[in-house]
């Protein structure tokens, strides 16, 4: 079974195919450019490249955030217009679960950690599983002392992956001894996490409807922010 990932929660735009053997390719964009003008086309050269044809598509998965209200919109409408032609079902899934999959051979906690943009941070805390990873936490959007305290009071050692945990190093790195960053490389969660976490759940028939699948947003936008305090 073939499936297409597309993740837009960052500014890195991705997308993935692959099947439950193999990664059949993947492209990632970072661009100041929107996402809606970059998305299309990345999707256009990874099926150009890898000769998959669409009609061979047999699921769609995407994520779902939390991540920026932009990306994600045009993400998820994305996925669902393609879910639909393609006459193919659908899965929404975490971008923090991608982000933190990515590190799933950590051995230690986990701290999945997205620039949520003024002065705050989207997160959620892991734990290494065989084969993936456990979620220990609510999905959050808070300040980076408010993670800070989180990580401290837990009292593991832990792994900070995500542009979020990139963004405010320094403050994280107070936490002192126990406290690591994954690579820049792995600061955006990627499609290709999602078409892994998403293919068994295709094989066994366990996707969404596609209204059902939405982007989490975990507070207002920017636009809802502003209008508020002009109210």
């Amino acid at each position: 079974m073939i499936v297409l990932g597309i993740e837009t929660a960052t500014p890195q735009t991705s997308v993935a195919l692959g099947t439950e053997i193999e990664i059949l390719g993947a492209v990632s964009v970072s661009a100041d450019r929107g996402h809606q003008e970059v998305l299309a086309p990345a999707i256009e050269r990874l099926v150009e490249w890898t000769g998959v044809e669409l009609s061979t598509i047999g699921g769609v998965a995407v994520g779902t955030g939390p991540g920026l209200f932009t990306g994600l919109r045009v993400g998820v409408a994305t996925a669902k217009t393609l879910s639909q032609v393609l006459m193919v079902p659908i899965l929404g899934l975490s971008s923090l679960d991608a982000l933190a999959f990515g590190v799933r051979h950590a051995r230690r906690l986990i701290a999945a950690v997205i620039d949520a943009r003024r002065k705050e941070v989207f997160y959620a805390i892991y734990r290494p599983v065989p084969g993936g990873v456990t979620r220990e936490s609510d999905y959050q959007v808070a300040s980076p002392e408010h993670l800070a305290a989180d990580l401290q009071a837990r009292g593991d050692e832990v792994l900070l992956v995500g542009n979020g945990a990139i963004l405010y190093r320094k403050q994280l790195e107070e936490l002192g001894k126990g406290v690591d960053f994954a690579s820049l490389a792995l600061g955006s969660p990627h499609a290709s996490a999602l078409v892994e976490l998403s293919v068994p759940r295709f094989l066994r028939e366990d996707f969404e409807r596609p209204y059902d699948v939405v982007p989490l947003y975990l507070r207002k936008s920017d636009a809802e922010i502003a209008w508020d305090q002009r109210a």
